[in-house]
């Protein structure tokens, strides 16, 4: 029986795990497909997996990462103390019973692709959204040693609106990341509304949007001098190490 891995998540135009994947078993020499099982109601996961005896794991993306969790039977302590999941390794019992745990590999992809850039002034960093995504790239900042802040539309406690994002905030947070889906395909003409001018060549943006290559977002923060980097390089990275993780 062909092995099958898939995508959860809703709307799916916008993933590139499915050719990701066919490529890699392709090059390969993998027995196994990848599929997109696009839900609007999570609900039903559990049934999915119940029905194709062939699922062996699956990839989960917006705008399921928290509410996933629910739905699980353990959880990595990674992923559990991050708040979000985009990996479920699938376990069939003898009895016919499914043991679904799951992961985060969101961390993984993150903290390598950006470690490199990051040099000793960037001590602080902000970060655009509050969605699964930004929970993963909190955790990775934290073990870079960087202490991170959460911006978001609306002040809650321990996160501040985009309003607050004075000259002397900017100035003190040299790493800003794009985890909202503002300026992806097809909406390239969007982007987090952050005092673009206010951007050095001492800052360090990063968007985890791969599609367009440059969003709005780093094309300003570039006009300004400043050091960019798109979500490519995490998405592989996160992916080869949801395949670490199905396959242990």
């Amino acid at each position: 029986m062909k092995r099958i891995y898939g995508l959860v998540g809703y709307p799916l135009g916008h993933s590139f795990s499915r050719s990701f994947f066919q490529e890699k078993f392709a090059r390969e020499g993998i027995d196994a497909d990848y599929e997109n099982f696009e839900m609007a109601d999570l609900r039903g996961l559990r049934q999915l997996i119940a029905d194709r005896p062939e699922l062996c794991g699956l990839n989960v993306t917006i705008p399921y990462k928290t509410e996933v969790m629910a739905l699980l039977d353990d959880l990595d302590p990674q992923a559990r103390e991050i708040g979000a999941v985009n990996v479920i390794k699938i376990e069939r019992r003898p009895q016919g019973g499914l043991w679904l745990t799951g992961y985060n590999s969101d961390i993984i992809g993150f903290t390598q692709s950006i470690a490199p850039l990051i040099d000793s002034h960037m001590q602080r960093a902000l970060i655009l959204g509050t969605g699964g995504a930004s929970k993963a790239v909190y955790a990775g900042l934290k073990t870079l040693h960087i202490e991170p802040t959460f911006v978001s539309r609306q002040r809650r406690d321990g996160i501040i609106t985009y309003d607050d994002l004075s000259p002397e905030v900017m100035a003190s947070h040299r790493v800003i990341v794009n985890t909202t889906p503002l300026g992806m395909y097809p909406h390239t003409d969007q982007c987090p509304h952050i005092p673009y001018t206010d951007l050095t060549p001492g800052h360090l943006c990063y968007d985890l949007i791969y599609n367009p290559e440059v969003t709005r977002f780093l094309a300003q923060a570039a006009q300004q001098g400043s050091l960019t980097k798109n979500g490519t390089e995490m998405l592989h990275r996160q992916a080869l190490a949801a395949w670490d993780i199905w396959n242990r």
